[in-house]
């Protein structure tokens, strides 16, 4: 089928050899790639525990808030639509709130919590 806005370009490859990689939109320099990397084995070693932790130590709701919000990277609103509450509800499971001067429930607080008490920490 024949588009008058898009023509087609015969291109050797050597032409492409010319153009540097850093113009690329897909180039990511050395020092950022090697830190995705650092991060992503970090994360890989986090998970095991901390989810052991979120199996453990968790309601069942703030466990199914936690993992839709963190896991899955449903936003507030879906997490709040999955479940069946509403937004602000979903926002106190994950992080608490404060009543009388006290932090009340939160998962995240609960988890951190309790990762510096089994020695889980980001440097690990």
């Amino acid at each position: 089928m024949y588009n008058p806005d898009f023509w087609e370009v015969r291109l050797d490859h050597c032409d492409l050899e010319r153009y540097p990689d850093q113009s690329a939109l897909w180039f990511e320099p050395i020092e950022e790639r090697r830190l995705q990397r650092r991060s992503q084995a970090r994360a890989g070693r986090l998970f095991g525990p901390v989810m052991e932790l979120v199996t453990a130590s968790l309601t069942d709701r703030q466990r199914e808030a936690l993992l839709l919000y963190f896991v899955h990277g449903k936003t507030q609103e879906e997490v709040a639509e999955i479940m069946g509450i509403n937004r602000r509800v979903v926002s106190q499971h994950l992080f608490g709130i404060r009543r009388n001067g006290r932090q009340v429930g939160g998962a995240v607080p609960r988890l951190r919590r309790l990762c510096r008490q089994h020695g889980i920490t980001a440097d690990a």
